[in-house]
């Protein structure tokens, strides 16, 4: 009976889940067809010159699978740019290996991003979306290093490298 218990309580989880992502809206962002972003353009713009993995998360809060991205091992000095719309994010100096398999900084460069509410899953998480284009970028936690406590956990594919 145990056994039945357990299956039926796992069940019951996965279809709180499922159904958490259904009910909500998912974020509380603005979207770029709100006008609240600087940068708007319609979906099929965006497929034009994302590609579409970059789509899937810049556009429809998708998540990259870890380790997946060589930008989580990449720590060169330079700048990482919204791959939506090229606006500088983070700097290499602000990088640390976090482990998880995202690249991953203790802070932002002044106003260059945005953050908003998420529940997509039955957590409350902050969302965090490029200033410019509001493109999806990852979450922040209060789980990374001095001198914030906080941990950027971007997802590598909406990032794009530029040395120097």
């Amino acid at each position: 009976m145990k056994k039945r218990y357990f299956l039926q309580a796992s069940a019951a989880v996965v279809g709180a889940i499922v159904l958490s992502r259904y009910l909500s809206s998912g974020s509380d962002a603005q979207t770029a067809s709100d006008g609240g972003f600087e940068i708007t353009k319609t979906e099929a713009e965006w497929r034009e010159i994302l590609t579409p993995e970059q789509f899937n998360v810049l556009r429809q809060q998708g998540t990259e699978p870890p380790f997946s991205s060589p930008l989580d091992k990449q720590f060169t000095q330079g700048t990482y740019h919204c791959a939506g719309c090229d606006l500088p994010l983070f700097s290499s100096d602000t990088k640390f290996d976090s482990g998880t398999g995202w690249p991953s900084f203790y802070a932002p460069i002044d106003n260059a991003i945005r953050t908003s509410n998420d529940h997509s899953l039955l957590i409350t998480r902050t969302e965090v979306h490029c200033h410019r284009c509001g493109g999806h970028l990852g979450h922040v936690f209060d789980d990374g290093p001095a001198p914030t406590g906080k941990r950027y956990c971007m997802n590598g594919v909406a990032l794009n490298f530029i040395a120097g």
